[in-house]
């Protein structure tokens, strides 16, 4: 650590390069944790709720990101397991 700060300070071109290198690691690691914890394919409890996709409603949006997509509107189309 003690290496980086001194090369930032002969080097202060390259702050704004290790701002962004670590803001996009930041951010990758924080899509990572989002999968992990809200995506319903995933299951860490596989003895109380082994297929958590099954409960899924069609009201909930598991999506990051819908583009004018109402899901209050929406209608479940199969049956319940």
């Amino acid at each position: 650590m003690l290496q980086f700060m001194k090369s930032m300070r002969n080097h202060p071109a390259l702050i704004p390069l290790a701002i962004f290198i670590s803001g996009g690691a930041a951010m990758s690691m924080l899509y990572l944790a989002r999968l992990a914890l809200k995506n319903p394919d995933v299951s860490w409890d596989r003895k109380n709720n082994p297929e958590p996709w099954n409960k899924m409603g069609p009201n909930d949006q598991y999506k990051l990101f819908a583009i004018n997509m109402d899901y209050s509107k929406l209608k479940k189309e199969g049956p319940d397991f």
